[in-house]
């Protein structure tokens, strides 16, 4: 990993004392331990988040185990604690993470115009999308799946949506999915707004990635139920600029070094881990 470490004393004493009171507290070579002013080349954007002490991290506010917002005005969830763990890593405390809500549509513009610095949001890495920006990862890998009231038996696979109404999200790659396998697609902004139009009749099902699905249904216990099996692959990738060489490949040493050490799954079984039995997580790819 592209960085080196300088204990600096007076900072480590302060956070010994903090944290002599938290009994179980553990450190790892993922996250920083307090008091360790973290360093990088000159010239990278590692170098400069951690030297600004700050970093901006579009993430969902509407998707429950991934990214929600939570009742503190903080969003919760696996992406959310990927992003810190990202931050940790650079020496940016919790407290001084800036969350934007990003949209499936807005993804990319928001990186390209520079409103993030990072995009954490259940986003599928796809070779369309590495022609305006880059990824690292894979973190997860999810698939396509579908969502129905909870007393439908004519839906069972994506065979039963041909010439249905479904919804999705607008910039999806679900949306794309549906529209290819002769789906009707109703495409709003997020997949929240899916839920009112299922609950009418106005769309058969709602289809997108299982993991979301599984959150939502789960936020409305007894309303709704996933059904059949994924049909797609969708590989999980954090978005930054492209070209971002470096930042992308400390990235993928952030994320490797959290499998090996724990750190990893710890924030599975905190958020998405409550409903969603843990897998390894993929390689990263390092194009």
């Amino acid at each position: 990993m592209q960085r080196t470490r300088k204990t600096v004393l007076a900072l480590a004493a302060a956070g010994a004392f903090a944290l002599s009171g938290c009994a179980g507290t553990t450190t790892s070579e993922s996250s920083p331990p307090v008091g360790d002013e973290v360093t990088f080349d000159e010239g990278t954007t590692m170098a400069e988040l951690s030297e600004a002490g700050t970093i901006t991290i579009g993430t969902k506010f509407d998707q429950p185990l991934f990214g929600l917002m939570g009742p503190s005005g903080v969003p919760e969830g696996f992406d959310v604690e990927i992003g810190k763990l990202i931050a940790s890593n650079l020496g940016i405390a919790e407290d001084d993470i800036k969350w934007v809500e990003t949209v499936s549509a807005n993804r990319e513009p928001f990186i390209e115009n520079g409103q993030v610095d990072i995009v954490v949001a259940t986003y599928t890495i796809n070779d369309k999308r590495k022609e305006v920006v880059s990824f690292a990862g894979p973190y997860y890998m999810a698939g396509q799946s579908i969502l129905v009231l909870a007393d439908n038996e004519d839906i069972t696979s994506e065979a039963d949506l041909v010439g249905q109404p479904v919804c999705s999200v607008t910039g999806s790659t679900p949306a794309a999915k549906l529209e290819e396998i002769g789906a009707e697609p109703l495409l709003t902004d997020t997949y929240s707004n899916c839920l009112e139009p299922l609950r009418n009749g106005t769309v058969v099902a709602v289809s997108t990635d299982n993991v979301i699905l599984a959150g939502l249904a789960a936020q409305n216990e007894g309303e709704f139920k996933v059904v059949g099996e994924p049909f797609t692959s969708e590989p999980y990738g954090i978005g930054l600029a492209l070209d971002d060489t470096d930042f992308r490949m400390w990235i993928n040493d952030v994320l490797e070094e959290s499998y090996a050490d724990g750190t990893y799954e710890e924030a599975w079984n905190s958020t998405a881990g409550t409903v969603l039995p843990f897998v390894e997580p993929p390689t990263p790819d390092r194009y």
